[in-house]
């Protein structure tokens, strides 16, 4: 995410028994997981809706999201962190995922990556 690289979700970055090396792959392995994910009113993938506000890896390879909704009001509210979960969960080695919904700071459309505003023509 170029213009909004402050709304990109922080992956956890204190010391850890994982190597540099395992943290980088498996933090390239969450991202590409969280980009099958999609608001099915919105042809674009959570990650890049900018709707992945944390995401904490422990020692023990326990997976902790905080995601929002473009509305709080989403008619999938109950089910979407249950598909992050699912999706996430298909990373070999993981021992849990747990997924939060938040809504502080409320969503808006510049925690958007600039291709997710390319695909739903917003420049």
């Amino acid at each position: 995410m170029t213009d909004a690289a402050a709304s990109e979700p922080a992956f956890a970055q204190v010391p850890s028994a994982l190597s540099k090396d395992e943290l980088n792959r498996l933090t390239d392995q969450l991202i590409e997981k969280l980009k099958t994910v999609y608001d099915p009113e919105i042809p674009v993938d959570i990650y890049e809706l900018g709707l992945i506000y944390k995401v904490d890896v422990s020692d023990d390879k326990d997976v902790a999201i905080d995601m929002t909704l473009t509305a709080p009001g989403c008619p999938v509210a109950g089910e979407m962190p249950g598909w992050v979960r699912d999706a996430v969960m298909e990373i070999p080695g993981l021992k849990s995922c747990n997924v939060e919904l938040v809504f502080e700071p409320p969503w808006d459309s510049s925690r958007m990556s600039d291709e997710a505003k390319l695909q739903l023509n917003m420049f």
